[in-house]
């Protein structure tokens, strides 16, 4: 559904979304598309990523969000693309091979690679992003942290299942709040703002145990969709949240209400 009038449009705004090919990621780009924005989705998979344009009408370049190198080349390109930069999407989510690991068998170079590419990479493109749309004018940063960035983990969750909350998580999504706060300090003279969205757990193919558990807890009894999550980045992205910088919008079924 296109709502690309209203106080919600995005129209003749010019976004880019880091790790469009994720969930939230791609969930983002077709609700910005739809809110009538021009959207370049950023990400490592090429393939993916060619897909989704076809899919969307957006448009593509390719994110390592762990290089350095990479993230300068694809701001470079994103704004040769369009000429600007109005909004800037962080939900690339890098993670290492051995990510889901208990803490305890956690080791130190896993935990320093995953902070790096994740925290460090969002670091410098919400940077060059802020530098960019204070040349410009302004634009809207949006950050995709985590209810996890505020709270602590209910590990009974988790109980029979494979699964866990790597240490890292909690860690990286907090210092992208953090972050986000510094930013809108910094860049809200320039008329750039800086906002985060914080999910509560999104439903993706998690055993029946783990998804009857966590919806039990929730206010609303259910685990997110990504489309629950991409209202909250066209709101941020758009003039209805021109009075708002330096926020954390949760977005979790009401369950750090309770």
């Amino acid at each position: 559904m296109r709502i690309d009038t209203g106080i919600f449009s995005c129209r003749g705004k010019t976004a880019l979304v880091a790790g469009g090919c994720g969930l939230i990621g791609a969930a983002g780009i077709a609700a910005l598309v739809g809110s009538g924005a021009s959207v370049i989705a950023a990400d490592i998979d090429g393939k993916r990523g060619r897909a989704l344009s076809e899919a969307t009408g957006c448009d593509f370049v390719r994110l390592d969000i762990g290089s350095e190198a990479s993230v300068r080349a694809c701001l470079r390109e994103a704004v040769g693309k369009a000429g600007r930069l109005d909004v800037l999407v962080n939900s690339a989510y890098p993670r290492t091979k051995d990510w889901g690991r208990e803490l305890e068998k956690n080791a130190f170079s896993s935990w320093e690679k995953n902070v790096n590419s994740h925290l460090a990479g969002g670091f410098l493109l919400s940077r060059l992003a802020c530098e960019e749309m204070k040349a410009t004018g302004g634009g809207s940063v949006i950050s995709i942290a985590s209810i996890y960035g505020v709270v602590g983990p209910d590990f009974s969750l988790y109980s029979g299942t494979d699964m866990t909350l790597p240490a890292a998580y909690p860690a990286i999504k907090a210092g992208m709040l953090g972050y986000t706060r510094y930013l809108a300090a910094r860049y809200g003279g320039y008329g750039v703002r800086v906002n985060a969205v914080s999910p509560g757990g999104v439903r993706n193919g998690q055993p029946a145990s783990f998804v009857r558990r966590y919806s039990a807890k929730v206010p609303l009894k259910r685990m997110a969709a990504p489309e629950d999550v991409s209202g909250a980045i066209v709101f941020l992205a758009s003039g209805a949240s021109g009075y708002m910088t330096g926020q954390n919008l949760i977005v979790d079924g009401g369950l750090t209400a309770v």
